[in-house]
């Protein structure tokens, strides 16, 4: 990202996300997406093949769990490097509180669209950071993130665009304010595509000025969050081959009675 310069790749992905059927709820404003989706798209032409078919499998992935996560009563979510990601509009639900976290340039461009559409934004807590630079989870609190709570986090198609020690930096201040009961939803990117795909990739984002900057296995993703607390849940092959990762705050490591007893 560069400064005063909102994220290309993000206004990419609204372009594809307007032909997307989501996931329904009993709550929620869509129609509310849809208009800040469709202003930031403007005339872009989302292209059709494999990447506009993964991000359809990631957007169900991500929309399932933040709808089954306020189902059963998480009332805090926490979007890391949120872009113009409309699920505060389109899963608004009483009672829940949205941080969107994101670098300074594109969120002004997107509280700006916010306040141009009269968009609903009560509900929602803009806090600007650049992660390769800026603290995470101080803000967060500042901003009312009850640490006691148990808390949804999302990190949607941003690990690419971080070095690996950016994403542990990231994944340990989100595990820092989540409360037990707390559960991370992520997206890596696996290697799995094709060499020419991925270099076809990879100059597209660096061309936009974003260019991408980390890759995982899917078991270096889970030892990765393992490393910070959090726990990796099971899931199926074709999702961790997609880089779709769910993980739960995992408990402190309790001392063994032999650590803790006095010696003889």
């Amino acid at each position: 990202m560069k400064d005063g310069i909102a994220s290309q790749t993000a206004r990419r992905v609204a372009a594809h996300r307007l032909e997307y059927e989501r996931v329904a709820a009993d709550y929620g404003d869509p129609a509310a997406d849809r208009s800040l989706t469709a202003d930031v798209a403007g005339d872009e032409q989302p292209s059709q093949g494999r990447m506009n078919e993964y991000l359809r499998a990631r957007t169900a992935f991500f929309d399932r769990t933040v709808v089954n996560a306020l189902d059963r009563g998480v009332r805090q979510v926490v979007i890391g490097g949120a872009g113009y990601d409309g699920r505060a509009q389109r899963y608004a639900k009483p009672g829940v509180t949205w941080f969107e976290l994101d670098h300074p340039s594109t969120q002004a461009d997107k509280v700006e669209r916010v306040a141009r559409l009269g968009l609903e934004r009560a509900h929602v807590r803009f806090v600007a950071a650049d992660f390769s630079a800026d603290p995470i989870a101080e803000p967060l609190l500042a901003a009312g993130l009850d640490p006691a709570s148990p808390t949804l986090f999302l990190l949607e198609g941003v690990a690419v665009y971080l070095e690996r020690a950016v994403v542990e930096r990231v994944l340990s201040a989100f595990r820092q304010v989540a409360a037990d009961g707390s559960e991370l939803a992520m997206s890596v990117s696996t290697g799995t595509a094709t060499p020419q795909q991925r270099a076809r990739f990879q100059q597209r984002v660096a061309e936009m000025g974003e260019p991408a900057r980390s890759q995982f296995t899917h078991d270096q993703a889970r030892d990765l969050l393992a490393a910070v607390g959090w726990q990796p849940s099971a899931a199926p092959e074709r999702q961790l081959n997609a880089g779709l990762l769910l993980a739960g705050a995992a408990a402190p490591t309790s001392p063994s009675p032999a650590s803790t007893s006095s010696a003889p």
